[in-house]
């Protein structure tokens, strides 16, 4: 089939040569020491090229015509599949011209029907002939002569399955061609297995593995390998080469490796090995033959080494490759490689190259996982050194002692016998480091039924498992508990912390507003004493002149007219004591009263405080005339609450409820059953009435419930989440939680479960009951025992709250601040400005031309206008080519509006509605605190100090963000007017989005045209690297053609794959990665002392 190819290539390049010259098939008889032109045909005959002078540019034409193109395609693709071509070779025969695609097939065809083929062309005759050898050299010896007859039919068959089309090979398959030619090798005595039948044999399998079929035939033998490997006892040099040959390049394939090692335990059995891999090294340290011979057989071994090491499981997997070099190393191969280096072959140096730098850089690894440079792995002491300080402070060292006891202990003989016992040994240890999850050993498996992960799974017992959960679950409830407590105190901590931090804060700066307020009125004083004196002079008669005034100090509230009246009334005056630090402040208002009456006085009970109205005997409407008092029967126990909305007395007049008499209706009203459905009390009963509820019903306790069942669902969830009691939640509520025990959430959800006054009615009427309450009633009931508890609650939570709505609140002002003085100070903006505005005066005519500014809107449309010459370009992208070029500076114009982006997600109407918010609690926080200061408090009511405290600080802090929000408020005006724009008609999200938009888009577009260059840069660079690519392949080609010309056989892919196997090649990648990483190593010096030290160890 590669002389098809050839043919056809030599059809395509000189197509114009062979015009001259017709080619006529005369049949002859086949030379046995070539092959035919047209072999890969099937064909047995020479051609015969004459030269024809009559007609010298046209070929002798077909007498069948060209049939229609799809029938043509159809047939030449039956051929095309024959061949067993690669892709990028069947494109190429597919595109060849109709006509010499019938000229093919027309050779193609008139060779299968030719009536003097040889039987020769099928492979029945070659498996016949095999066989029938395999028969005799079992009954006589062949003569010098048969033998040469017979290695002839063995090469003839080599060349067939080399040359013929698939179908030969196919049928060779079929026949089980390969069972033939293994039977052979297992059956042949010693006089053929030294002669050059063997090699020719050896030569069919490599032949039939250089097809892709054949090669998945021989790999799926079940014993090909094993059978193949058992040739290397042979002392026949080129056999042994052979079958090196064929067992590196399957390391290479795929399921390939394990094969090989799997032969080569086989051929350890077979030969009487005392190990695997025993007679290479003897091959490779014995001299031999002539010395091409010999390099030739010792390279074919060192590539196998190579491969065996290198390919497989030991591509990625450094445990593998430390334990199968290790093999090597036991066997002495060290001292043999130095021994062959004195043959100074380059071939055999780069294998040998090759094993000795993967085996520095495995070394290395292997030491750095020790925090070491070198491991000198021939000393036990030094090992077992660093697995002791490996393991000696974790929960395997005692195991470590315990392997080490019972190595004491195991049986020992001077004559070294029992040595069993430690190779058992070995191999269990082995197992352990190779075995990966599936229990599966990339290496023959030494212990049969041996899985290390059932193993070990097996070792656990499942009591001590439980035992181990029970208390791993002990801890970590312990540990659950403890994080609890500490997340708690961390709480607790961190908020004192920060609360003291803000304290001080807040003092430094009362302090340097104290000192520029005593500055102030020294300077007022002054000023008045001049005052004064000038007044004194004015009333005994002199003139005088008033200065004119300072303006009043920033903050002072002093007035002049208040300095006069003071003035006249007293001339010596008294000092006057430091002003408050809240003193512009209005005074606090008083608490809202409640819903439902006026507020309690100081110290009222809590009863009173809800605003029930006083009841009366006799009640009176608005028109004067008495209602009569209903005399409403009363139940026998407590019944759930109906919550309806009640009418007012005064409202009843002229209504239909004048002409109702409810009263009548009791008499008619089975009250008793009524009870039963509707009792406060909660029943757990499945059914009312029956024996099984009687008997339960004397040994339960009743709860009494008169909330919503829903309503109380939920409290009691919540409560649950608390894990407090309710006397806990009290007295963190009286105390303000200084400890930290209510989180922010959870007083969240307290706010929502507040007493209303129905409740506090109905529960405080049960409050004898209290011990029979349901858990959320009690919870209910005890809260509203508490004197203003909602308003207590909801300062809590204010407070906790306070400090992370400043810090929302803070940076927006800030943001707001900053992104307007950037906006009014960048220089850069103002470039950019300039330049967008001169391409739009040259732009624009007419009235939208020649204009003097523009609105900050219009800078998100510069994105809108395209280029003519090309859509991907817009007049952004050439602003930012003429900033490279011309203004270079304005290209970091971002690093001069760090604050738009933040500024841009402010909504300003929402940022002052949240410090409205903030301040209307702080005044709810006052207005609580006063009314706390003049009643009488009990024991451990910490409201007072905790809330002052705080009341102190977030005064200030507050004062200060308004501050902030005023300057902020300013600012953004002024950035308003300098860009333009009308104040009041446009927000700062919308006002800082648009340049934050524009800016988006400006890095936007400048990545693009980076984009752009680098993708340009890449296709220059792809255009380049592809005319190397081909003028590379071009030198290669014509190689290989000047290389094919001195060959009488073309080889497949499997002969490329042991050609690059022998010369090294195939290690090519692997030895320059490992160069590279060798001169990145660092310390030459050391590394190259490492090197020799390990190179040399003596094996």
């Amino acid at each position: 089939m590669i002389y098809l190819w050839r043919i056809l290539l030599f059809l395509l390049e000189h197509d114009q040569k062979i015009a001259s010259y017709m080619m006529i098939m005369a049949p002859r008889k086949r030379n046995r020491h070539a092959l035919g032109f047209l072999c890969c045909f099937g064909g047995s005959d020479l051609p015969e090229i004459n030269l024809k002078d009559n007609n010298p540019l046209q070929f002798l034409e077909f007498t069948v015509p060209i049939p229609p193109t799809d029938e043509l395609n159809a047939r030449f693709s039956e051929l095309v599949d024959e061949l067993d071509l690669t892709d990028k070779n069947r494109e190429a025969m597919f595109a060849l011209p109709p006509e010499k695609k019938w000229q093919i097939y027309c050779s193609k065809k008139k060779e299968q029907e030719d009536p003097n083929k040889l039987a020769t062309s099928w492979p029945d005759y070659y498996i016949d002939r095999i066989n029938s050898m395999a028969a005799m050299q079992t009954l006589y010896a062949f003569d010098e002569e048969e033998t040469e007859m017979k290695n002839k039919i063995v090469e003839d068959l080599k060349t067939a399955l080399r040359t013929q089309p698939m179908r030969f090979v196919m049928r060779f398959i079929e026949l089980d061609g390969l069972s033939c030619l293994l039977n052979f090798l297992k059956s042949m005595d010693y006089e053929t297995s030294e002669s050059r039948i063997h090699t020719s044999v050896i030569g069919c399998i490599k032949a039939l593995m250089n097809n892709s079929q054949g090669r998945a035939h021989v790999l799926a033998h079940p014993e090909s390998i094993n059978i193949i490997s058992q040739s290397l006892r042979t002392e026949n040099i080129k056999t042994k080469i052979a079958v090196l040959e064929i067992l590196g390049a399957v390391c290479l394939v795929p399921d390939g490796h394990k094969k090989v090692l799997q032969a080569m335990l086989h051929y350890q059995v077979y030969a009487a090995e005392r190990t695997r891999f025993q007679t290479l090294l003897n091959e490779l340290d014995r001299s031999m033959g002539r010395y091409r011979d010999e390099v030739n057989l010792k390279t074919a071994i060192m590539s196998f080494i190579n491969a065996v090491l290198n390919a497989g499981a030991g591509e990625d997997n450094l445990e593998f490759r430390l334990h199968l070099r290790y093999e090597f190393l036991m066997l002495g191969i060290q001292p043999v490689i130095d021994k062959l280096r004195e043959h100074e072959n380059a071939t055999l140096d780069r294998h040998l190259d090759f094993f000795e730098m993967v085996r520095n850089e495995d070394d290395l690894e292997l030491a750095k996982r020790f925090d070491l440079i070198h491991i000198d792995t021939k000393s036990a002491s030094q090992m077992f050194e660093l697995i002791k300080k490996r393991l000696k402070h974790t929960d395997a060292y005692p195991y470590l002692l315990s392997i080490l006891q019972h190595c004491l202990q195991m049986p020992y003989k001077r004559n070294g016998g029992n040595f069993q016992q430690w190779q058992l040994l070995d191999r269990i240890l082995q197992q352990i480091v190779l075995q990966d999850e599936r229990g599966d050993d990339p290496d023959i498996a030494p212990l049969e039924n041996f899985n290390v992960k059932n193993i070990i799974k097996m070792l656990v017992n499942e009591n001590e498992v439980k035992q181990w959960r029970d208390q791993a679950e002990k801890f970590r409830k312990d540990h659950a508990e403890l994080m609890s407590k500490l997340e708690k105190k961390e709480r607790e901590c961190e908020t004192k912390t920060q609360e003291k931090d803000e304290m001080m804060k807040t003092l430094n700066k009362m302090k340097d507003k104290l000192q520029k307020e005593s500055l102030e009125l020294r300077q007022a004083r002054d000023q008045m004493n001049d005052l004064v004196a000038q007044l004194n002079e004015y009333s005994q008669g002199g003139s005088i002149s008033f200065p004119a005034p300072p303006p009043p100090p920033p903050g002072g509230p002093l007035a002049l007219s208040s300095v006069l009246s003071s003035a006249l009334s007293s001339e010596n005056l008294p000092p006057l004591p430091p002003p408050l630090p809240f003193s512009s402040c209005p005074p606090p208002p008083a608490p809202p009263p409640p819903p439902g009456g006026p507020p309690p006085p100081p110290g009222a009970p809590p009863f009173f405080s809800l605003g029930v109205p006083p009841l009366s005997t006799t009640t009176f409407s608005s028109t004067g005339t008495s209602l009569k008092k209903k005399s409403i029967p009363q139940p026998s126990h407590p019944l759930k609450s109906f919550n309806w909305a009640k009418l007012s007395e005064e409202r009843i007049h002229g209504t239909i409820w004048n002409e109702i008499d409810d009263l009548k209706a009791f008499k008619v009203l089975d009250l008793e059953d009524f009870e039963k459905m509707f009792s406060a009390y909660q029943r757990h009963q499945k059914e009312m009435g029956s024996t099984e509820d009687l008997y339960l019903s004397t040994r339960k306790v009743k709860e009494l419930s008169v909330i919503d069942g829903r309503r109380a669902q939920n409290c009691v969830i919540l409560l649950s989440k608390l894990k407090l009691s309710n006397e806990e939640i009290r007295q963190a509520i009286l105390k303000m939680d200084e400890q930290e025990d209510l989180a922010k959430d959870m007083l969240e959800q307290l706010l929502k479960f507040v007493p209303e006054k129905s409740d506090t009615d109905l529960l405080e009427e049960h409050k004898h009951e209290i011990e029979r309450m349901a858990r959320a009633d009690r919870f209910l009931f005890e809260m509203s025992r508490i004197d203003h508890y909602q308003q207590r609650l909801q300062a809590l939570f204010f407070k906790k709250k306070f400090p992370e709505r400043l810090a929302e609140a803070k940076p927006k002002v800030e943001a707001i601040l900053l992104a307007s003085k950037e906006l009014i100070r960048s220089k850069r903006l103002r470039q950019l400005l300039e330049v967008v505005l001169a391409f739009g005066n040259y732009m624009n005519k007419g009235q939208r031309g020649s204009a003097y500014g523009f609105k900050v809107s219009s800078l998100n449309k510069i994105a809108d206008t395209k280029s003519s010459i090309d859509r991907n370009i817009t007049l952004l992208h050439y602003l930012i080519m003429i900033f490279e070029k011309n203004y270079p500076d304005i290209l970091d114009i971002q690093t001069e509006l760090q604050h738009l982006p933040e500024a841009a997600k402010v909504n300003l109407v929402e940022l002052e509605k949240e410090v409205n918010n903030i301040k209307t609690g702080l005044k709810a926080v006052e207005a609580e605190l006063d009314y706390q200061k003049r009643r009488i408090r009990e024991s451990g009511d910490r409201f007072v100090p905790v809330m002052s405290d705080f009341i102190t600080v977030a005064s200030f802090s507050f004062s200060e963000l308004e501050d902030l929000l005023n300057d902020a408020r300013d600012k953004y005006a002024k950035a308003l007017k300098h860009f333009g724009e009308n104040e009041g008609k446009m927000q700062p999200d919308e006002f800082f989005g648009i340049f934050d938009t524009f800016l988006q888009s400006f890095a936007e577009a400048k990545q693009d045209l980076e984009n752009m260059r680098k993708k340009k840069e890449e296709e220059e660079r792809r255009a380049r690297m592809e005319a190397m690519l081909k003028e590379q392949r071009e030198k290669e080609r014509h190689q290989k053609k000047v290389k094919a010309g001195s060959i009488s056989e073309e080889t497949g892919e499997f002969d490329d794959l042991v050609s690059a196997l022998r010369s090294g090649e195939v290690f090519d990648k692997d030895l320059s990665k490992l160069k590279r990483n060798r001169k990145r190593s660092g310390n030459q010096g050391l590394e190259t002392s490492r090197e020799r030290v390990v190179t040399k160890l003596n094996y």
